[in-house]
């Protein structure tokens, strides 16, 4: 997990991978537009996908 990431951008990352999953994304297509969007790797989103589930982030 990069560095830079504090809980406010990391739950947003979460926020934008279920709102494009959500709207009919595939899985795999958000998370690399998530990852070109907020500056991340896509094996940060996976982790903050993780994350956000565990913790129940919104918008769960």
């Amino acid at each position: 997990m990069t560095t830079t990431t504090n809980d406010e951008q990391r739950q947003a990352i979460f926020r934008a991978i279920i709102e494009a999953q959500d709207a009919g994304t595939l899985v795999a297509q958000s998370r690399t537009e998530a990852a070109r969007q907020f500056g991340v790797t896509v094996e940060d989103v996976k982790a903050i996908e993780r994350e956000g589930i565990e913790k129940q982030w919104p918008p769960l």
